[in-house]
């Protein structure tokens, strides 16, 4: 991904990363790696066994055994800073590296990847709209990971209506203010794996216009900073409670509460009643992150399943000889799934991967209309990562535990937690239908469609060369071309209805984002395969590989491609039988 559908080397020659190379690159993900799989790797299954430990008489938060540790490590060495600018201490990376770093992190133990997740989050916003004292007081510590940060939104009564939060923010005179309310569902809100947490918290200032028009974002630091840099006292912010979740169990996700004494001291950032506009400059890195999870561990589960179907003997295979019997791995439905799987992993992180590099070079190109067109490639892509590459990814770890077969449904197996991990990620950061609904309300009518007809014009541009391929492409040309016309009229039918009545479109928009989630999948498939291709003919890298890249296209294309099809009905059925039925008659 990172040599071929993705241009590492194009990055590296942008002004900004003009001091790096791909060899350093590669070189720096193996090291990440083999830390990853040898450091936090281990602590995945004690982290789902112990969980995470609320203890309301101290107001603390213990982590389960090794995290601390693992953390602490983390951080010396060098890590969580990567992807970001050296002025801030970090290294300077592409966004697309720190991607690749986060896919092995959230692989190798999801839960405790959620503080830098959320860290990476708070610090964009800083970034982009924090004072200078601001940046400089919280966010090189943040950035070097020796702080932790956390984004404060929903409210018990808000949800995802982030427009309805109620925490109020009182100027106390001094520069300050004084934050009080309730935060619920907010990761790392409290732990005991750093020295400090940076709380970026929205609230509503006095006289604020009602609405996500009113809403302001403040910093509101566990301990006060001194001028110095020290910590002072502890401020008045306190986890309540943690969730007890279904998975993710090692990652705290606390009921906060600002203010149970004389008010949180808060620091606004930027302008009032700005916090909404604020965090949506980092709400498209967060859903990519989101959608990377559900890569990640789809990921993990398939090289769990795949070792599993080579050790575990069970029936006979057709043509198998001898009396043993054989490994289920050479059963017709077991490499079905595991070609499933496969196939899948290998799109979402080809859409992933590509949106990442999309970002940037939206943030860096010298020519502001190369900027904008891929930034509107972002746009367009954003929904498709987090939608598509959270639901697959629970269908994923999902088809592990069958292929594990009844020792899949047993904890001790491990397959289980990835599951239960996943089911998260098409809540997080705008559940899969908010998602949906941005994709067919936002993005396609976006530039009067324009965008996303340049998508499909450069999905419809690939029809010459898989022609030219030969014989082999055939099902991926003949099933790419038929699910990019069937996506064409969809789009066509939601453009003509959805304006008549926008519920036509709002009702058929979850079918759609997948239907448009299956046609990216195998564009970006297909263009691997000609790439793998152009290797063989060239003699250049290792046939067998190269050969198992095309071959999982071709899967792809006989096997799920046609999906869009079937997809199709649900997108055009329009609104009407939604409402045709009471709430009466439903609950009934």
């Amino acid at each position: 991904m990172l040599e071929h559908l993705t241009d590492l080397g194009g990055l590296c020659k942008l002004p900004a990363f003009s001091g790096l190379d791909p060899e350093t690159i590669m070189g720096v993900l193996e090291e990440n790696a083999k830390f990853v799989a040898e450091v936090i790797a281990p602590l995945n299954r004690v982290g789902d066994l112990e969980g995470s430990q609320h203890d309301p008489s101290t107001n603390t938060v213990r982590t389960p055994t090794g995290f601390i540790d693992g953390y602490k490590r983390y951080v010396e060495a060098g890590w969580p800073g990567v992807p970001f600018p050296e002025v801030y201490d970090g290294g300077g990376f592409p966004w697309l590296v720190g991607i690749t770093m986060q896919e092995f992190i959230s692989s190798a133990n999801m839960a405790f990847s959620m503080a830098p997740l959320l860290t990476q989050g708070a610090i964009d916003l800083l970034m982009h709209h924090g004072s200078e004292e601001q940046k400089e007081r919280y966010l090189k510590r943040m950035v070097t990971g020796e702080w932790t940060g956390t984004m404060n939104l929903t409210e018990p009564q808000a949800g995802s209506d982030v427009g309805a939060v109620r925490t109020k923010a009182v100027p106390a005179g001094d520069g300050t203010w004084r934050i009080s309310g309730t935060k619920i569902y907010i990761s790392f809100g409290e732990h005991d794996m750093v020295d400090n947490i940076v709380h970026l918290v929205l609230a509503r200032t006095t006289d604020a216009p009602a609405g996500t028009k009113g809403i302001s974002c403040f910093i509101v630091p566990k301990f006060l900073v001194n001028d110095d840099g020290s910590l002072g006292e502890r401020n008045d912010a306190t986890c309540v409670s943690i969730e007890h979740k279904m998975g993710i169990k090692a990652s705290p996700t606390c009921v906060m509460s600002y203010g149970e004494n004389e008010g949180a001291i808060g620091y606004l950032i930027g302008e009032e009643n700005q916090g909404m506009r604020y965090m949506f400059t980092m709400m498209n890195n967060a859903r990519l992150s989101v959608g990377l999870e559900g890569l990640a561990l789809a990921e993990r589960s398939y090289q769990d399943a795949v070792q599993y179907a080579q050790e575990r003997r069970q029936g006979r295979a057709p043509g198998a000889t001898g009396t043993e019997m054989s490994f289920i791995i050479d059963l017709p439905d077991v490499r079905r799934m595991l070609l499933t799987m496969k196939s899948l992993i290998d799109a979402l992180r080809a859409t992933v991967y590509v949106n990442a590099q999309a970002l940037d070079v939206a943030n860096h190109h010298p020519d502001p209309d190369v900027r904008q067109r891929s930034q509107d490639l972002v746009e367009l892509l954003i929904p498709i990562s987090k939608g598509f590459g959270t639901d697959m990814g629970i269908e994923v770890t999902s088809l592990a535990i069958q292929i594990y077969g009844g020792m899949g449904y047993i904890e001790e197996s491990g397959v289980p937690q990835h599951f239960r991990d996943a089911r998260i990620t098409s809540i997080y950061e705008g559940t899969n239908g908010i998602q949906a609904m941005d994709l067919v309300g936002r993005k396609l009518p976006m530039r009067g469609g324009a965008i996303v007809g340049s998508f499909m014009a450069d999905i419809a541009s690939l029809d010459a060369p898989l022609a030219a391929a030969g014989e082999q492409f055939g099902v991926i040309r003949s099933e790419l071309a038929s699910a990019h016309a069937i996506v064409t009229d969809t789009i066509a039918w939601l453009t003509e209805h959805g304006v008549s009545d926008v519920r036509n479109a709002l009702a058929g928009a979850t079918p759609f984002l997948r239907m448009f989630g299956l046609l990216t999948g195998g564009r970006y498939l297909a263009e691997a395969a000609l790439a793998a291709k152009a290797d063989l003919d060239a003699g250049v890298g290792e046939a067998d590989y190269l050969q198992a890249r095309i071959t999982i296209a071709r899967f792809y294309a006989a096997n799920l491609l046609p999906g869009v099809a079937g997809l199709a009905p649900a997108v055009t059925a329009g609104f009407e039988d939604l409402y045709a039925i009471s709430a009466e008659s439903l609950a009934g």
